[in-house]
């Protein structure tokens, strides 16, 4: 019986090996659309380089769906471990290599990978029937929602607020989860989500009178910023030490910069281009969501990898990085002040490469350590 369970137990982590492998390749694709996004977005800034015109053009969908939404399907995908989850990743990746080489087709395996993970939150929702993951389920509808407005040819202005929507409600969605361990009670409960509807009208009245729905959308966002850091437990772990109070820092400076995209949308209204523009939807997609990355990274790389990325002081540096170069590029947007937008964009972006060179090495690290520890 004992080496019957032992070639069982080999045979399960063998599987587990291949399963973690073949996710590499899909987060590859993530990783394509995100080098895309970050070097179209520098020349969209005014820094002259020489890339193609499809990196600047698409720099919006690469990073919303082609990183953000490859990402996320994968980790999705992973948690309800069914095969055809997988479907949502792999098209939204494929979708983001498309646009990247200016192959047709990008647009709609993109709103496949959307749809796939509405089917995905589908079949959560029907094993777990919670608040946090109608949250998250509502959070992927507006992906979808956001796709097929681009493929009907709305304007992107309009398009990306949805895109906002998908990742701001997946994350609060996410952090609700851990909040049950606070037991909260029915009072603040009922203000997140009237803070979730909010934030829902507001999206749906854009397309009948944008500048009040932006200007409630603003309002959303800084209700959740604001109940995000008070409920939040990472509010509790700020005062501890190692990863804990890491991924707390990293969290709660995320949910000020969310505030602080809120109170630019309620100021800015209906503003479709031009410096205000960038510096509203940069506080959401810069600011709070890789203020979220940086601080999950050492719990779900681990997940999907099997790969352990240890704690390291030296994480506090590329989220120094990323708050202070954010700092100068919103500051230049206001201002005006063109040079302080354009260096604070490309330290924006180097930021974010420090943070993947920085966990990469954690990760060799971790392993050559364990390779010296082995008899």
């Amino acid at each position: 019986m004992e080496i019957v369970a032992v070639g069982a137990a080999r045979e399960t982590s063998e599987v587990l090996r291949t399963r973690r492998r073949a996710r590499v390749p899909v987060m590859a694709l993530g990783g394509l659309a995100l080098v895309g996004a970050l070097l179209g977005g520098l020349v969209r800034i005014g820094w002259v380089l020489s890339v193609p015109a499809t990196l600047v053009m698409f720099h919006g969908p690469l990073m919303s769906a082609g990183f953000l939404g490859t990402v996320i399907g994968l980790e999705r995908a992973v948690a309800l471990g069914r095969l055809w989850a997988y479907a949502a990743p792999v098209a939204s990746g494929l979708g983001g290599l498309a646009l990247l080489v200016g192959a047709p087709g990008g647009a709609w395996l993109m709103m496949l990978g959307s749809a796939v993970m509405v089917l995905v939150f589908a079949e959560i929702l029907r094993r777990q029937a919670a608040l946090f993951t109608a949250v998250m389920a509502l959070g992927a509808l507006c992906w979808a929602i956001g796709q097929a407005l681009w493929l009907a040819g709305e304007p992107m202005h309009h398009v990306a607020f949805w895109w906002a929507g998908f990742l701001v409600l997946t994350i609060a969605g996410e952090r609700l989860e851990l909040t049950r361990l606070l037991r909260l009670g029915g009072p603040s409960r009922a203000a997140f989500v009237l803070a979730v509807i909010v934030l829902l009208g507001g999206l749906g009245s854009m397309p009948f009178t944008f500048v009040a729905g932006v200007r409630m959308t603003g309002v959303a966002f800084v209700a959740l910023a604001l109940w995000l850091g008070r409920f939040d437990i990472a509010r509790r772990t700020i005062g501890t030490s190692g990863l804990p109070r890491f991924i707390a820092t990293a969290l709660l400076s995320g949910y000020a910069w969310l505030g602080v995209a809120g109170l630019l949308a309620m100021r800015w209204g209906g503003v479709t281009a031009g410096p205000s523009y960038d510096a509203m939807l940069h506080a959401v997609f810069v600011g709070f969501v890789f203020s979220m990355i940086f601080g999950h990274a050492p719990i779900i790389v681990p997940a999907l990898l099997g790969r352990a990325v240890p704690y390291r002081p030296r994480f506090y540096v590329h989220l120094a990085v990323l708050h202070a170069s954010l700092a100068l590029r919103i500051v230049g947007d206001l201002a005006p002040w063109p040079p302080g937008r354009e260096w604070g964009g490309l330290v924006n972006a180097l930021a974010i490469v420090l943070f993947f060179a920085s966990t990469a090495a954690a990760m060799v690290q971790r392993e050559h350590g364990s390779a010296q520890e082995a008899p």
